[in-house]
């Protein structure tokens, strides 16, 4: 399901509200996160319950839990998306689970924002090493591991996917526009972010009823990224966990990119992972949107299968970028580590990261997979046959991680908030900047 936009800080009460209402919707399931998994029996098949987040398809788990349920008939994997808001909802509640002991599911997502924490509270977590999955190393570039490791040196998270960089865009409003609708005509419009703003202005001249970009927060985040791989790959802290926004030139270039995009009246003042955002992808109330690779199926998702064919994929203006990431963890309060370890080492598998990748775009983050020629060479039905594989498969050995400290989600969404107040008129121009930078020291405490 989607949540409903929500300004500013939520309180503790109020996150516990919303993600226990919000639990009860999931994805096709009925989850009950304060609950107990179900007792296993002689007769009865152990139920593992996946926690995850995200619009549209999210991680993209549906094929694979569908042909694992199929297929084993002792374990059965019960996929409860509760939320599309890591930050807001999501990783709020889950921290209060965890510290808890209880409401947990069996194996939760989480996404790189809240690695930094979850790596720095290790009595939360199963050790993965126990259940023989240290051997998994091999599987992942050494930082997508190494995040997975906790202080004190055990394995506790795997890797399921990781950013690689584009445009999505609306070829039906593109040629409302008289633009071209050709992705390798598109991608050239816009090499450098300066030519994505002059687009817009064309695009905003001819068509009336739509905006040329979803908000400000999607392309923020995008432009962050890039400029942070300029910047000593940090975007909010640096490496001692110091807050550094107002020191950083990354922050500052992305927050000023956002503002031009408000001030030229390019934007449809959607905050992203919403409701409302979500219905104006379905409503092409919005022409382009920033797409690391698990956009893709967050925007297909959105979009709905009526919109196949209707939205591309196009290079990325300032070329490449790496944007988001999760892993797979396997709480110390399941009531069956063995079986959710199982379940999490599937779900991470190679096969299983090639067969998202193929069918949503989710870029995985499995060495293996990454060289599967069904990877490689994968193309998007939904995105015009787009060739996802040659767009970001060949990038993905050459991302590098952005560092993101152990406070990260509660700045990055004090920092949105801004930016997204900036926007839609709640927060004055003037002021925005140091109010961001005032709210992201108050964020990090």
């Amino acid at each position: 399901m989607m949540t409903t936009k929500r300004r500013g800080s939520l309180t503790a009460a109020a996150l516990a509200a919303t993600a226990l209402a919000i639990a009860s919707c999931g994805s096709g399931t009925t989850a009950t996160p304060t609950g107990a998994p179900a007792a296993s029996g002689a007769a009865e098949p152990v139920t593992v319950r996946v926690q995850v987040f995200g619009g549209g398809e999210n991680f993209g788990y549906k094929n694979a839990v569908t042909k694992w349920n199929a297929e084993h008939k002792d374990v059965q994997i019960k996929l409860e998306v509760l939320t599309d808001q890591f930050e807001q909802v999501y990783w709020p509640q889950m921290i209060q689970w965890l510290q808890a002991g209880k409401g947990a599911g069996d194996v939760v997502g989480i996404d790189e924002g809240g690695m930094g924490l979850a790596k720095a509270h290790p009595e939360w977590w199963a050790d993965l090493g126990e259940q023989g999955l240290s051997g998994r190393q091999a599987d992942y570039p050494a930082w997508k591991w190494e995040n997975g490791v906790s202080a004190d040196g055990k394995v506790f998270g795997l890797g399921t996917d990781i950013g690689g960089m584009s445009i999505c865009y609306n070829k039906t409003l593109f040629e409302k526009a008289g633009l071209p609708t050709e992705r390798d005509e598109v991608g050239a419009l816009w090499p450098t972010w300066d030519d994505f703003l002059k687009v817009g202005q064309r695009f905003q001249g001819k068509v009336k009823d739509a905006k040329f970009t979803d908000g400000t927060n999607t392309l923020y985040n995008v432009v962050l990224v890039q400029e942070a791989a300029k910047n000593g790959n940090l975007a909010y802290f640096d490496k001692t966990n110091a807050l550094v926004v107002d020191k950083n030139p990354a922050v500052k270039t992305a927050f000023d990119f956002a503002q031009k995009m408000t001030q030229l009246g390019l934007t449809a003042k959607l905050r992203n992972f919403t409701e409302e955002w979500a219905t104006g992808t379905k409503k092409n109330a919005f022409a382009t949107v920033g797409c690391p690779s698990w956009m893709l199926g967050v925007v297909s998702g959105n979009a709905g299968e009526g919109a196949k064919g209707q939205w591309d994929v196009a290079a990325v203006p300032g070329g490449g970028g790496n944007w988001g990431g999760s892993w797979l963890a396997v709480p110390k309060q399941s009531a069956h580590p063995k079986e959710a370890a199982q379940v999490a080492d599937y779900l991470t598998s190679a096969e299983v990261q090639a067969s998202v990748f193929t069918d949503f775009g989710n870029m995985p983050s499995n060495t293996k997979a990454q060289q599967d020629p069904a990877v490689t060479g994968a193309k998007n039905a939904f995105f015009n046959d787009a060739p996802i594989g040659d767009i970001f498969a060949k990038s993905a050995a050459s991302l590098q991680p952005v560092f993101l400290g152990v406070k990260h989600t509660q700045v990055k969404n004090a920092i949105e908030s801004v930016v997204q107040g900036m926007d839609d008129g709640s927060v004055a121009q003037d002021k925005a900047w140091q109010q961001l930078v005032d709210d992201a020291v108050k964020a990090a405490g």
